[in-house]
């Protein structure tokens, strides 16, 4: 599961509860979840006395420094009502490209798994460079859930599913399911996500649904407010058929 930097800082740091109670039903029903979470930069931005997300690679680093401890220890603050323990897992893109890097990072995350033990993955935000980044964390989350097997990626937005455009334009249509084959060609897509907060939008969550479904995984977007319904097997948000053997 992907949540994205607007759903759980700021304004919105309050998801961080209901997000958890969801992840802990999961895994008390003997669910095996990893929880891929950007916002370490947007949580730190406000220690850094900041009034917006920077621009220079150096000060990103800074605030991804600050603001990833201060994110897991939300996460584990709000663990501790479940006694789940969390796993802190920072990638870079260059760790899954290294193949001593990639296996190291897969046993690794197989074994929190068996410890039952909840992998928080996120880009090592305070070592990467421009060149060998993900891009964003979509397309992390597409790559790790392709690195441990995944049955279903769920991506969480700040909206409910994908639109034929954005949904704040008349004449938007909810798309509940995407063959395969489809390649979404007359879908206009908007930005996903608070501006200036969040790198991602419904282009990018459409590539990675695309990449982890080319590998046999199937993904659901769904707004994060959903995610209890989602991980409950309930109908919300757009599903993306897998690709078969």
């Amino acid at each position: 599961m992907k949540v994205g930097s607007s759903s759980i800082s700021g304004e919105n740091v309050g998801q961080i509860a209901p997000l958890v109670d969801a992840l802990a039903a999961a895994h008390g029903r003997g669910t095996e979840v990893i929880l891929v979470s950007s916002g370490a930069i947007a949580t730190g931005i406000p220690f850094l006395n900041l009034d917006a997300r920077p621009t220079d690679l150096a000060t990103q680093q800074a605030a991804a420094a600050v603001g990833q401890n201060l994110l897991i220890y939300r996460y584990q603050d709000s663990l501790r009502r479940y006694k789940i323990v969390a796993g802190q897992v920072l990638l870079t893109a260059g760790d899954l490209e290294n193949p001593t890097h990639r296996g190291n990072a897969q046993r690794a995350m197989e074994r929190l798994l068996d410890l039952r033990i909840l992998p928080i993955v996120n880009e090592n935000d305070t070592v990467a460079t421009h060149e060998i980044r993900f891009g964003d964390n979509d397309r992390l989350a597409a790559l790790v859930s392709q690195l441990v097997q995944a049955d279903v990626l769920i991506l969480l937005s700040d909206i409910d599913a994908l639109y034929t455009l954005p949904p704040s334009e008349p004449g938007a249509v909810r798309i509940t399911e995407v063959p395969f084959s489809d390649d979404l060609a007359n879908v206009k897509f908007g930005d996903i996500g608070a501006a200036g907060v969040g790198t991602g939008g419904a282009g990018t969550k459409v590539a990675a649904a695309k990449l982890a479904a080319a590998s046999g995984i199937s993904v659901l977007l769904a707004s994060t407010g959903d995610v209890a319904a989602a991980l409950s097997g309930e109908q919300v948000g757009t599903w993306f058929e897998a690709a078969t053997p």
